[in-house]
């Protein structure tokens, strides 16, 4: 009896703790939203959830967010596929170069990119003739920017890897090089490509520092009406109701994909080499250059932006950093120094709690009972990411505010949801190094006298090490530019640095805007720093999605 017992009492010894803080800090606040949309003076009132969402505005917000999240998607599959094909299946000098900038983006804070688009659109960008500051279309320029990376790291993982001998018979058919792309790359690619569509429609829906800095008031997504509705219209109930239908639609996208998606293709021993380019290639080569200029320009031009002050250049609004804003009185170099300081913390978290999750996810079960507890376990865990960072940020706020978990002055709030929004990525970073590692070493060492602690030590660590520093890059890079839930939980006077950025913006004054070029860049630079990093690491991290 104690055999058959023993796996489960160390399985759920292991989840313990992740399951002890995914309860105070992720099911209660969520669960405290829910319940302020359909509670109304103390009574059940589902009608006031309805209320709200016949309200015209929010009908259009809606749309809106529905209309970008698919237009944006179409946007990143129609630059990121080819680039995918280039990047990996096309040997070309400086492909590694490239392919470590198309990730960047992925991980560089919102308010960055929201305010580097702003500066290449405005009116004194260089391209502010085109007219579309403000418009829906720098919007989905902004998300297309961030999406690029996952469709070229997801797909271009599976291209990489697919069996050659299919399409190779093909050809010897006497298929031409469209029809075998047709009848059997894109089949085998099917997977791939529904999964990075899938996952970019929900970081589009739920973007939100993008949204916010383009799009204002005038064009608002669920996720920026949310933060508008709490923060300048104290209307609780409304961001509730929000909330609670973005919670189900998320939800439900996750659920569907996963059902709708088909099998993985077919894996081939040795994957075939990548090829020089020839003429056939010219358009995707060209597409790709594309997509890296797509990516360049803003960037470009916000550290230009950042270095001209009436025309000349200048380092002046670096050194104006260290000067306090008027209304807190705090300077960008101390809210650095709290983003820094905070992402420390939110990363040991992270990577602490994902690597618990997964080695629980992926240890061989010894029965169906107790493998469906861990694919349960699994899943449970990976509920932040159908969240966003917004919702969880408004529910930390209206629930963690009264004893026994009265926390809203706490130190640790914002890291703890920095950490909940960085763990599904350090999950999926860590989980498929620890699947790769054969379980008769662990059998072995332990048949040979090895100790638990001795047996992982002389097996795991060796395979584990790289993937868990990537996961620290990961989470850290993460928390350093995560915005939606600490807008709403930092402290006027501990702000991190996106808020500053942020606060920055909404003050008038050529000063305040040039001092949030300067930080922003700063804050880009240290994200893009820690990025490059973790990609000498060489670890699919963001493919794991």
């Amino acid at each position: 009896m104690r055999s058959v017992r023993s796996p489960f009492w160390g399985m759920f010894a292991l989840a313990a703790v992740p399951l002890l803080v995914l309860g105070v800090f992720f099911v209660l606040p969520v669960a405290a939203m829910v319940s302020r949309g359909f509670v109304v003076d103390g009574h059940v009132a589902p009608g006031a959830v309805l209320e709200v969402l016949a309200r015209p505005r929010i009908a259009r917000v809606v749309w809106f967010t529905a209309w970008s999240a698919f237009a944006g998607t179409t946007l990143s599959l129609a630059l990121g596929l080819p680039a995918a094909y280039t990047l990996y299946r096309l040997r070309f000098p400086g492909r590694g170069a490239v392919r470590a900038l198309l990730l960047v983006p992925f991980v560089l804070p919102t308010v960055v990119v929201g305010v580097a688009f702003r500066e290449l659109l405005g009116e004194a960008g260089p391209l502010g003739f085109l007219g579309l500051d403000g418009t829906p279309v720098a919007i989905l320029a902004g998300l297309a920017f961030f999406n690029i990376t996952v469709v070229v790291r997801m797909v271009g993982a599976s291209w990489e890897s697919m069996d050659p001998r299919p399409g190779q018979a093909a050809a010897a058919l006497g298929a031409g090089p469209a029809q075998v792309f047709r009848t059997v790359t894109l089949p085998a690619l099917r997977p791939a490509i529904v999964g990075a569509a899938s996952v970019v429609f929900l970081f589009c829906a739920t973007s939100f520092g993008v949204v916010l800095v383009l799009g204002g008031v005038r064009y608002a997504t669920i996720e920026t009406e949310i933060y508008l509705l709490t923060t300048n219209l104290l209307d609780l109930q409304a961001a509730a109701a929000l909330s609670i239908l973005q919670l189900l639609a998320v939800v439900g996208l996750l659920v569907l994909s996963r059902r709708t998606r088909p099998a993985d293709p077919t894996r081939a021993i040795e994957p075939r080499p990548p090829a020089p380019p020839t003429r056939r290639d010219l358009p995707a080569l060209a597409i790709t250059a594309a997509a890296v200029l797509f990516v360049t320009a803003p960037i470009a031009g916000l550290v230009m932006g950042s270095l001209r002050e009436d025309g000349e250049w200048s380092l002046r609004y670096y050194r104006a950093l260290g000067q306090p804003e008027a209304s807190s009185g705090l300077t960008a170099s101390e809210a650095l120094r709290n983003s820094l300081v905070t992402a420390v913390d939110a990363t040991w978290l992270a990577v602490g709690l994902g690597l618990l999750i997964a080695v629980l996810a992926t240890r061989r079960s010894r029965s169906p009972g107790e493998r469906r507890v861990r694919a349960f376990i699994d899943g449970l865990f990976m509920l932040p990411l159908g969240v966003s960072a917004v919702t969880l940020g408004f529910g930390f706020l209206i629930a963690l505010d009264r004893p026994p978990v009265d926390l809203r002055d706490h130190p640790m709030l914002v890291p703890i949801a920095q950490a909940l929004v960085a763990l599904p990525l350090v999950v999926r970073t860590l989980a498929p190094a620890l699947e790769g590692i054969d379980d008769r070493l662990r059998q072995a060492a332990a048949s040979l006298g090895a100790t638990p602690v001795r047996a992982w030590a002389s097996v795991d660590v060796p395979v584990m090490y790289r993937p868990v520093l990537a996961a620290i890059g990961f989470a850290y890079a993460v928390s350093l530019g995560e915005f939606g839930a600490t807008a709403f939980l930092a402290r006027d006077d501990h702000p991190t640095l996106p808020v500053m950025i942020f606060r920055l913006l909404g003050q008038p004054g050529e000063d305040h805007y040039g001092r949030a070029l300067a930080a922003a860049v700063v804050l880009g630079a240290v994200t893009a720093a820690v990025i490059f990093v973790v990609e000498r690491l060489r670890v699919r991290g963001v493919g794991a999605f």
